[in-house]
């Protein structure tokens, strides 16, 4: 099969089937052989006449022609013990200490499972209300997030993949003030991202200019009130100022409620594209549509019969998935098969559009995305149809909105999710999002430096004999062809990135698509540093406007934050303070303090523990000692590691430098060995370095630390701080990219979705 290296490496770090030592013990085409075995099995359940090989045979070769995928449990579970296929779930957390315990414990086995969790904590009551059973006092949904946050933390610490979170607020619950501001430190609630439920009540209020009630959850009585453009305002300011909270129109997720008998829905998956009712699951698919033109009279278009055929196909894999998934809880199991929910969506649009010479920032564009969802959707509905005919309706069709009507076997049909690691195994661009960007430069361990070219471009520069590493470079520096004009016009004008598009566009794009897909759109508005908070403001409102059902932003740069010392810290927009006026090469350390503080850490390394401590004074960190327990290590070089740390820390030389070059060093023998949370004893002294800073700052009651963008080469942050916004990939150092309302890594397929 045509499969590219990054892909290849993505798929043996984190899909491959694994031996007891953590050693491949399967190909690539041995796993898609696995999955079509897995999943073209189901129709055995349904006639004992059934031709599974050749089913499996359609479904292998859709795969290894890298026409569709599903998602990333699927490959990675199919046909294997776990079997859990399935990415994420919804789960209902009650008014009550049993119920939201309850939840907790759900939410650790789906974890466990590898899926994610949303959750809205509407229900619980507000900070201070009455508990009658106890007399005391309630804590409130903040309160009890913290709690699940935690719960989190503890298994992720034990496994091999973190559990991503959604935390869903309704805009009239009394606490929404408190919720709105909760992870307004970047270092709080790491494991959410979080939305705000928004109703078509507030929106109204929000464009009258009048006030809205708050409403108790417990009585359904108003309780208070607020002025909703101030409410407005201040979600929009959070969203600008990191990303959080995004928001969520409900009245709109609850108007295409398939079975409203059923209850509302109250949350989403954690990306925001998936609503669902209280324990479904989302079961998703991507076709990729590069893989749907083909060429004839010079020119590229669209493959309609080729595009009909992979729908089909996809909605009968999909369909399969829900019954051969074995589902972490049986809650889950039975609520999934009464609707029989599928997602299928697309990735590869930005590349589809380069190759049919239209700019994504266009109206053209926002038209064609029309055209191809609407077919998507009419042809999926028509193959659930024709299941429905052979496997009967999904079991709740007579008490939905299609009763009396022709009979379908899933509730929904289509979503659009976001595709990072799928795309990199597709090779192509992610989900419905512009290229982030055009030319990656890859620093290898030797030195030596690696481009990466958009092979769309690479493809149309080559044919007008244009391509040159030189330009590639000049492309990378500039993250834009935009200003380069030895490229010229035409191409400028089709191949524009994530920046180059307006917020306008960006959101004229999400509609478009939001318009024929059953359930949501998975996208990120991305913003340049330099944008406004009225800008922000726009976009949400438009998002609104054009029919939108949720809204996820991203600034670039804003959950970037200085490494604070004691006694100084430099304020947003602020120049930096001039190094001390002493010639090169005749700085001297401040002598060692008599006295000290800090902490020591034990972590854990491929060959044994090592043991960091941290010291400060009143003046900041001054000093790094290491030592190795008895199995063993590097003593020499870790010695030799923090010595050199200390004199920095001592001369002034700031913690971010000092975090950028030690961070994501890699060591053979520690990064083959599976949920170790540094990479090498360099990294490891990092990491202590930067739990100790941000320790600093918590005592000064300042923003927790995170290390400066100076070098996306080596700097990486902690697996267990990675949130929406960081900047850097956790396992190979390379820059994030936000899209689809998640991150993901175009290097070494890091996400944090899957």
């Amino acid at each position: 099969m045509k499969i590219g290296k990054n892909a290849l490496t993505v798929l043996e770090r984190r899909y491959l089937k694994k031996d007891e030592h953590g050693e491949n013990i399967e190909t690539v085409e041995q796993m898609f052989r696995r999955v079509a075995d897995a999943i073209a099995a189901a129709d055995a359940v349904y006639s004992d006449k059934a031709d599974i090989a050749a089913l499996s045979d359609r479904f292998y070769e859709m795969m290894t022609n890298l026409e569709f995928l599903p998602n990333s449990p699927t490959l990675m579970n199919a046909g294997k013990e776990l079997g859990q296929l399935s990415a994420c779930f919804v789960l209902p957390v009650g008014d009550s200490m049993e119920e939201i315990f309850e939840a907790i414990k759900q939410a650790a086995l789906i974890h466990k499972s590898g899926g994610g969790t949303g959750f809205s904590f509407s229900r619980l009551r507000a900070t201070g209300a009455t508990v009658r059973s106890t007399g005391g006092v309630a804590s409130g949904p903040v309160s009890f997030m913290r709690v699940f946050n935690m719960a989190t933390e503890a298994v992720k610490q034990g496994g091999t993949r973190r559990g991503a979170n959604m935390g869903i607020l309704r805009i009239d619950h009394p606490d929404i003030l408190e919720f709105i501001d909760c992870k307004k430190n970047n270092a709080d609630i790491t494991n959410f991202n979080i939305s705000v439920g928004i109703t078509e009540e507030f929106m109204q209020a929000v464009q009258q200019g009048n006030a809205y009630d708050l409403v108790d959850p417990k009585t359904k009585q108003a309780v208070g009130q607020l002025d909703a453009r101030e409410v407005f305002d201040k979600i929009v300011e959070s969203a600008w100022r990191n990303g959080e909270p995004g928001i969520i129109f409900l009245d709109r997720l609850n108007r295409d409620n398939v079975v409203p008998s059923q209850g509302e829905i109250e949350s989403t998956n954690p990306c925001g594209e998936q609503p669902l009712l209280p324990y479904e699951s989302c079961n998703l698919g991507s076709i990729n549509l590069v893989n749907m033109l083909k060429y004839e009279n010079g020119a590229y278009a669209v493959d309609y019969d080729k595009f009909a055929r992979t729908v089909r196909d996809a909605v009968h894999f999909l369909d399969n998935v829900i019954d051969v998934n074995k589902y972490p809880l049986a809650e889950i199991d039975f609520t999934t098969k009464q609707t029989r929910k599928i997602g299928l969506g697309v990735m590869g649009w930005s590349d589809m559009l380069a190759y049919l010479g239209v700019p994504y920032n266009s109206d053209e564009a926002v038209a064609l995305a029309r055209r191809v969802m609407k077919f998507i959707t009419k042809t999926s509905r028509a193959e659930s149809a024709e299941l429905a005919r052979v496997r009967g309706a999904f079991p709740l069709f007579e008490k939905s909105v299609y009763a009396g009507g022709t009979p379908l076997r899933n509730a929904t049909v289509t979503t659009i999710a976001p595709t990072g690691t799928l795309s990199i195994i597709a090779g192509c661009s992610s989900g419905v999002e512009p290229v982030f960007a055009y030319v990656f430069i890859r620093n290898v361990m030797d030195g030596t430096e690696m481009i990466e070219v958009n092979p769309v471009l690479k493809k149309v520069l080559e044919a007008r004999g244009l391509y040159s590493d030189d330009l590639m470079k000049k492309i990378a520096a500039e993250g834009s062809l935009q200003h380069i004009e030895e490229i010229p016009a035409d191409i400028r004008r089709v191949f524009v990135c994530s920046h180059d598009v307006s917020p306008l566009y960006h959101t004229k794009m999400q509609a478009a698509f939001q318009q024929f897909t059953d359930n949501a759109v998975s996208k990120t508005v991305n913003f340049k540093h330099d944008a406004t908070i009225d800008d922000v403001r726009e976009v949400y409102m438009l998002s609104y406007e054009l029919g939108c059902k949720g809204v996820t932003i991203y600034r670039d740069g804003s959950r970037d934050s200085q490494v604070l010392n004691i006694g100084s810290v430099k304020k947003e927009g602020a120049p930096a303070k001039a190094g001390p006026s002493v010639p090169f090469g005749q700085i001297k350390p401040r002598p060692r303090p008599e006295v000290t503080c800090g902490l020591t850490e034990r972590m854990k390394i491929g060959c044994g523990n090592l043991y960091v401590t941290v010291n400060y004074d009143e003046q900041g960190i001054c000093e790094v000692f290491t030592s190795t327990g008895k199995a063993g290590g590097c003593p020499s070089q870790s010695e030799a590691t923090a010595r050199l740390a200390s004199i920095a820390l001592r001369s002034g030389v700031s913690i971010d430098e000092i975090l950028d070059q030690l961070r994501g060093i890699r060591c053979p023998s520690t990064i083959r060995h599976a949920g170790m949370k540094c990479t090498s004893c360099p990294d490891a002294i990092a990491r202590v370095i930067k739990k100790t800073a941000d320790m600093i700052a918590l005592q000064q009651g300042l923003p927790a630390a995170a290390p400066s963008a100076q070098r996306a080469s080596s700097a990486a942050e902690t697996p267990d701080a990675v949130e929406h916004g960081s900047k850097f990939c956790p396992e190979c150092g390379s820059a994030l990219e936000h899209e689809g309302g998640c991150v993901s890594c175009r290097s070494c397929g890091y996400s944090k979705c899957n």
